[in-house]
């Protein structure tokens, strides 16, 4: 596996560059590198949607709707764990209306500063973008109605520590509503080992069973782990070095949906 003080380092960095278009992220959809509304439609987002969301915050990072499964109303506030440039907090602010509050948390300044500026150019003063780790969250005990994430959670090196931390700023019957990427079986040792496969959200993912036994430990009730099916969108012939690691590290014949699969994830605290 990759070293757990390494992790947060390589992260940090890929992100920080594909905040600045400097790098891909294993997608061959993302950094704007293909059709990035045509990617962000083929995993759950509405033309409606896609309106609401400036065009700089989609980065094609996610694997799902979050915002969807969320049920998110008026007057709610709602925290987005890795929120990297802004796509999932602008759609929720749109939702909970002036009343409501969107507290967007990132890691990585390149990616907050991006989604501030983004922020800048709309309308959306019910937004605010922390600098911030999910592990230890920059926000009080009991103080958010909704947690959402899109494709973060399988990056942190701590997901017990995450879960623990959603436990905690969560208002009682407060919910969670994640989309992550999670395996179907255990990965081949050469992607488990490798740092761009890890950035490129497959090495550092776990077994869906164990996803549903850490949330369950760090307190929450009525989990629900729901198996979308195959999220890749790595090209075969892809020149991108995240996703030719990935591909590079499979057993001859297989693919990469015989061990990754995208997951919602539902609770209440």
């Amino acid at each position: 596996m990759v070293k757990n003080k390494d992790a947060k380092r390589f992260v940090k960095d890929a992100y920080g560059k594909i905040a600045q278009g400097e790098k891909g992220c294993g997608c061959d959809s993302c950094c704007g590198g293909q059709d990035t509304k045509g990617f962000a439609r083929s995993i759950g987002y509405s033309e409606e949607e896609l309106r609401v969301i400036p065009d700089e915050a989609n980065l094609a990072l996610g694997c799902g709707n979050p915002t969807a499964l969320a049920g998110i109303k008026e007057g709610e506030a709602v925290l987005d764990l890795g929120a990297g440039a802004g796509f999932d907090a602008f759609l929720a602010a749109a939702r909970v209306g002036p009343q409501g509050k969107v507290i967007g948390v990132d890691m990585t300044p390149e990616m907050i500063n991006k989604a501030r500026e983004n922020a800048a150019k709309t309308s959306a003063d019910n937004v605010e973008f922390r600098l911030g780790e999910i592990e230890r969250l920059p926000v009080a005990d009991s103080s958010v109605d909704v947690v959402i994430s899109n494709c973060v959670i399988n990056l942190s090196s701590d997901k017990p520590g995450v879960f623990r931390e959603i436990c905690r700023v969560l208002k009682p019957g407060g919910r969670i509503a994640i989309s992550d990427i999670a395996l179907i079986k255990e990965l081949p040792a050469k992607i488990r080992e490798s740092i761009d496969a890890y950035v490129g959200c497959v090495g550092g993912a776990i077994l869906v069973d164990e996803y549903a036994c850490i949330v369950r430990q760090a307190g929450l009730k009525d989990v629900r782990v729901t198996v979308k099916g195959s999220s890749a969108c790595i090209d075969p012939k892809t020149k991108d070095p995240i996703g030719r690691a990935i591909l590079d590290g499979l057993p001859r014949g297989a693919s990469l949906q015989d061990y990754v699969t995208s997951v919602y994830v539902e609770a209440r605290k």
